[in-house]
């Protein structure tokens, strides 16, 4: 009884199977959904495949709220609470001085609120697009160095050394360079800042919170 139900059962489920006719196996795939050509896109997720590729998140793109995120990034890798050794505070590494330019006097309260650190910014920006008007007209497409000047790349120079710095730099024809603390240069962030659109930015004389 035994070895006739173990020759039947097999017969038996081949049976079911071919009643089917394998179409559980022929599944069509429709030609919407076929893939004809690799993806353009990867997600890495390991950190040194981005460091492999050169990408640093965060990118929020081209815009001024990809260029403002970038800067603060290279800053302070976007930490509010930052004060660096050269007593440079916030998300965007203010000093003193320059806070006291835009309207902030009291360094407590700005660490303290983000909003604050973030109207700071704008102001700032606004107020370097104002001093360097004249040199975004007059450089902004050519080269220095081999750097194409952007006006994205003149305003992160401009936080990192000064607007005056960075006057120097361009009407010296990048013979005149200086660098921060850390051995960061104007050029670098000539380079690395280049090609945002901030133009959402109006240049302000004198703006202040």
């Amino acid at each position: 009884m035994k070895r006739w139900i173990l020759i039947t059962c097999p017969l038996i489920a081949i049976f079911i199977l071919s009643s089917f006719s394998f179409s559980i196996f022929n599944v069509e795939v429709p030609e919407a959904l076929k893939v004809k050509e690799p993806s353009p896109f990867l997600f890495p997720q390991d950190k040194a495949v981005f460091e492999k590729i050169n990408v640093q998140p965060p990118f929020l793109g081209s815009k001024y709220i990809g260029f403002k995120e970038a800067l603060a990034f290279k800053e302070s890798q976007g930490n509010y609470a930052a004060v660096n050794s050269f007593g440079y505070m916030g998300k965007y590494q203010f000093g003193i001085n320059t806070l006291a330019l835009v309207g902030v006097r009291d360094s407590i309260h700005f660490l303290e609120n983000p909003a604050l650190q973030e109207e700071v910014f704008e102001k700032n920006i606004a107020r370097n697009k104002w001093i360097l008007r004249k040199d975004i007209a007059r450089f902004v497409g050519k080269r220095i160095n081999g750097i194409e000047i952007t006006e994205s790349g003149i305003l992160a120079a401009a936080h990192l050394a000064g607007p005056g710095n960075v006057k120097q730099y361009l009407r010296s024809f990048g013979k005149t360079d200086v660098m921060d603390g850390y051995g960061t240069t104007i050029a670098t962030y000539l380079k690395k800042f280049s090609g945002y659109d901030i133009t959402l930015i109006k240049p302000i004389k004198n703006a202040r919170i």
